[in-house]
């Protein structure tokens, strides 16, 4: 091997490595280090630098651990950590309780006549925040169908994420109640529109039939037997099984007068059972239903 020169410097801190190959031959000890030395180099020029070998993955991986992009998918997953998804129990008066906690905190939660859970009593919504199992807001507010009105509370509950949810519900007035709840794995799947599709009626509080109907593109159009009539829309919403609802009240017969009034809605496949809440920016003017599909 007449004539072969190869040299090789490396800046490390402010010491140079010098490697350098000739036509004389290299010790083993030489030897070893110049393959330790290039197999370094070509890591740091594929990562970048140090820091991104250890990011990527290619510090530990060259020491024996790591993870390859194979085996990835096997790691264990984020869990979730808040209060959000959808959720279902009973009050501590006998009330069935059905809601939604969003990505954004607020949460939505209907809650029936006592003893019958087929007849919507009122909706409990406001925002919250949710931090290691407690939830906590200050700005709840409880849309009674059965003595109408608007009454202010705070909410406290604790949770496990996925699983459970225990809230009490502290009015100004002194009142307090209290529910449990079970998670519910259906609010994982994506809204589907061709599955809510249909006609759904509602016994009202106030003895009023109610009558609904949702199409395949989220058309709402709906009357009820005090002469009240709406029209609205439904649109999926980006997480969970939830949908976006637009409702406008014709005014006249409608107690709470002509206005569009923005919410959310979701159907339990397995009762077969929409649900919708609709309220003003203000806060102050709420459109509840609770129908079961014909």
């Amino acid at each position: 091997m007449s004539g072969v020169m190869f040299l090789l410097i490396w800046d490390i801190g402010h010491r140079l490595c010098v490697v350098e190959a000739s036509t004389m031959h290299l010790n083993w000890i030489n030897r070893l280090r110049c393959l330790l030395l290039i197999g370094l180099i070509s890591g740091l020029v594929a990562c970048g630098s140090f820091a991104n070998c250890f990011n990527s993955g290619f510090a530990p991986a060259a020491c024996g651990g790591g993870y390859s992009e194979s085996n990835v998918a096997s790691l264990p997953q984020p869990t979730a950590i808040s209060a959000e998804g959808r959720w279902r129990g009973t009050a501590s008066t006998g009330r069935a309780v059905a809601g939604l906690v969003l990505e954004d905190g607020s949460y939505w939660l209907f809650h029936t006549a006592r003893g019958n859970p087929t007849v919507l009593a009122g909706l409990v919504q406001g925002t919250g925040t949710s931090h290691s199992g407690s939830f906590g807001s200050s700005n709840t507010r409880d849309f009674n169908l059965e003595s109408p009105g608007i009454r202010a509370a705070t909410m406290r509950g604790t949770y496990v994420p996925n699983k459970s949810f225990h809230g009490t519900i502290a009015y100004v007035t002194g009142d307090t109640e209290s529910f449990t709840g079970t998670y519910d794995g259906d609010s994982e799947s994506a809204p589907n529109l061709t599955q809510v599709a249909g006609t759904y009626t509602e016994l009202r509080a106030d003895n009023h039939q109610v009558t609904v109907t949702v199409d395949a593109t989220g058309t709402l159009s709906g009357h009820s037997t005090d002469g009240c009539f709406l029209a609205g829309t439904l649109s999926p919403r980006t997480t969970g099984k939830v949908f976006h609802t637009a409702v406008t009240l014709e005014g006249g017969a409608c107690r709470q007068g002509s206005e569009t009034l923005t919410g959310v809605a979701f159907y339990d496949a397995a009762t077969n059972q929409l649900y919708i809440a609709a309220l003003n920016s203000a806060r102050t003017t709420s459109y509840l239903f609770l129908g079961t599909k014909r």
